[in-house]
């Protein structure tokens, strides 16, 4: 149509910036909301268990008979479980968690609306997280970053849902130490399928070797790990985020990936021990670091990097 707006303009930095602001507002709901949805589904699957009388006789004998505590115990958590309010992305709307005040719509725009109330509640005065405005600004910098690298073409919004995941994966990760398979998942397929139907420069082959590789390289390293010191050093998210990395951005982006991450999560570790900030149990989720290495290597591309290595 000849009065339509041209895609170089509607994909251009500018207009993806904005996008990424709006995109990071929603990326805050889901950082937040997800693991609740989560924590309430494992709860709801233990009182499922407690009650399962068939598998408790598999595990226990068949003539074993579970304690009435336990019976009690799956009544309470079912109980327990229904009673709570509706939990899902969209609803209810978002609300202060100091006063419960529901946050209207000229609260609620992305970055602007945090200026104006100068980070505080408008209903009673608590202070609001600094970090809800710097994921919006992060997000906006990253859809810029990747309007910038690909220039205005279709596959342009493809890599800024990548982007988009990797930031709430990073963001869950550091929060929770748990890198959901409802997010790790669908970006692994997800990939293997922009390669397979063309929509992504990376070959079909180099998706499937990098999805393998980056699998088993971190699987690897759990395992040796573990056979070595009797401890778990990683969650199997990080093998299934590794994964999707590869599946993404091809085999040869494993190694650089991989270094990036793990230098930038020893620094960020060393500084933590010093300021006396690691969590219980004195570790940094790895998570973060191979999201951030992955935007990092999907930002500068292929040549600049396989380049810097000498490869």
């Amino acid at each position: 149509m000849s009065g339509s707006v041209p895609s170089d303009v509607w994909l251009s930095i500018p207009v993806l910036a904005l996008l990424g602001l709006c995109v990071g507002s929603f990326l805050n709901v889901v950082i937040h909301r997800l693991p609740l949805m989560l924590e309430r589904q494992w709860w709801q699957d233990v009182a499922h268990q407690l009650a399962d009388l068939e598998s408790w006789r598999r595990v226990f004998g068949s003539k074993a008979k579970p304690a009435a505590e336990l019976q009690r115990s799956s009544e309470a958590l079912s109980g327990a479980i229904t009673a709570l309010p509706r939990l899902g992305l969209a609803k209810p709307a978002s609300r202060c968690p100091a006063c419960g005040h529901q946050i209207k719509w000229h609260e609620n725009i992305p970055l602007l609306s945090w200026l104006r109330l100068k980070g505080r509640c408008s209903a009673c005065g608590a202070r609001i997280s600094a970090r809800y405005p710097l994921v919006e600004l992060l997000t906006a910098a990253l859809f810029a970053g990747v309007a910038w690298r690909f220039g205005p073409q279709p596959a342009t919004l493809l890599w800024c849902g990548v982007v988009a995941v990797l930031v709430a994966l990073a963001g869950i990760d550091w929060d929770t130490t748990v890198l959901p398979d409802l997010l790790t998942l669908p970006l692994l397929w997800a990939g293997l399928i922009a390669s397979a139907l063309g929509w992504v420069a990376l070959p079909l082959p180099a998706a499937l070797w990098g999805a393998v590789a980056g699998y088993l390289s971190l699987w690897s390293v759990y395992w040796l790990f573990k056979l070595t010191t009797g401890k778990e050093g990683m969650g199997f998210g990080d093998f299934k985020l590794m994964g999707a990395l590869g599946a993404w951005l091809g085999w040869q982006m494993i190694v650089p990936i991989l270094l990036g991450a793990s230098i930038i999560g020893a620094v960020v570790g060393i500084a933590m021990k010093m300021n006396q900030s690691l969590r219980e149990g004195r570790y940094v989720p790895f998570g973060p670091f191979l999201a951030g290495a992955g935007i990092a290597v999907l930002l500068l591309g292929e040549p600049r990097v396989l380049g810097w290595l000498g490869w």
